[in-house]
């Protein structure tokens, strides 16, 4: 098992940014690719973005490109999601995700979860 927490969430103001970081601990070794969902109030969660075992390979949603950057440091077990120019639309609940071996866009793909942290941009 791998237990995931999240941390960097908040409020800010449109164009800012914040820094997202999620921790693992336990079976390390099988955290594989990792990504980044979101979750919006009434909407269903939402892929954000992935990062394979290595680092070497990313993937974002168009709508994040440009603005948001996915990283991880395996030596501390920690994957990071840095947001720039934030938006409202970027409100919701983020949620690390890890363990993926497939498909790593879509949630069912990921075997463990952290518990989420909110982000809230004001207009």
């Amino acid at each position: 098992q791998v237990q995931l927490v999240e941390s960097g969430g908040g409020l800010v103001q449109a164009g800012g940014s914040l820094r997202l970081s999620c921790t693992g601990s336990g079976r390390t070794d099988t955290m594989y690719t990792m990504g980044w969902f979101r979750q919006a109030p009434g909407k269903e969660r939402e892929f954000v973005a992935t990062i394979s075992r290595t680092g070497g390979g990313t993937i974002y949603v168009d709508s994040v490109k440009g603005r948001f950057t996915i990283s991880r440091d395996n030596a501390k077990n920690t994957m990071f999601l840095q947001m720039n120019s934030l938006t409202p639309e970027d409100s919701a609940v983020y949620y690390c995700a890890a363990g993926s071996l497939r498909s790593p866009t879509i949630p069912r793909a990921y075997q463990y979860w952290g518990q989420g942290t909110q982000v809230t941009v004001s207009s």
